[in-house]
């Protein structure tokens, strides 16, 4: 299996502290994503260089997350999204390996295209109705925590940049990794981007993105596991997104 390492551009950047990052988070924001193939990253990175700061701890850039999203049996909330509901949301544990650090996430996507996300410090749950998690949900949407169940664990490497001057920042996101159901699914040669900011600004990797012909996608990583895995069998609105991506990293 191949393993893509810190590109070389890293080294462009100045450093920011988590400390430093976590001051300025952007838990309520407009995102924007986009995909672009693994032999890309490194021109990219070194053409906005000079615009952002990347994440570093202890001296390292690179850094591997790993999450387990949360679903009813039937699958609700992919579903939702699925078929275009506004106002959903998503739950997950994530697990920041490198710091061996772990939060309850709760993500709610608006209906004015706004993202909103809300956290707790915690291990990873082995339910959700313990009591710390449960009230934690309950508190931000309407569903009852003890239907939802692990569904996939979906794993890989990430770098944060950090604009020198405006509230934004970029994650880009490689080495993506699909797990369940004993099944496992590497998409190694493609990168997925977000630019994170709280106003419709302008921004450096905006026109970069621009300037070479990136569309914006919209498919979120929940949903591309539960489709490449074949995890629930309503995926026809995806399945052109799907072609597009794997077009994409056969260039």
């Amino acid at each position: 299996m191949f393993v893509y390492s810190a590109p070389e551009s890293l080294d462009l950047f100045d450093p920011i502290s988590l400390e430093e990052m976590g001051k300025a988070e952007l838990m309520d924001r407009t995102d924007l994503k986009y995909m672009f193939r693994l032999d890309q990253l490194d021109f990219f990175m070194s053409s906005v260089a000079e615009y952002y700061r990347v994440l570093e701890i202890n001296g390292k850039r690179l850094f591997r997350y790993e999450t387990v999203y949360y679903d009813t049996e039937l699958n609700k909330l992919y579903r939702n999204h699925h078929n275009g509901i506004m106002n959903r949301f998503k739950v997950r544990h994530r697990t920041y390996v490198d710091s061996n650090l772990g939060f309850l996430e709760v993500k709610v996507k608006n209906n004015k295209g706004r993202t909103v996300k809300e956290r707790i410090k915690c291990s990873r749950p082995e339910s959700l109705n313990d009591e710390n998690a449960s009230s934690f949900i309950c508190s931000l949407v309407v569903i009852d925590p003890g239907e939802l169940h692990e569904k996939i664990d979906i794993n890989y490497d990430r770098i944060t940049l950090v604009s020198k001057t405006n509230a934004e920042r970029v994650t880009i996101d490689l080495n993506l990794t699909f797990i369940a159901d004993g099944k496992e699914n590497m998409v190694d040669d493609l990168v997925i981007a977000e630019l994170k900011r709280d106003a419709k600004m302008e921004s450096p990797f905006l026109k970069l993105m621009r300037d070479n012909n990136v569309k914006i996608g919209s498919m979120s990583k929940y949903c591309m596991g539960m489709a490449v895995l074949e995890l629930d069998p309503k995926k026809n609105n995806f399945k052109e997104g799907l072609m597009k991506i794997f077009k994409l990293v056969k260039k």
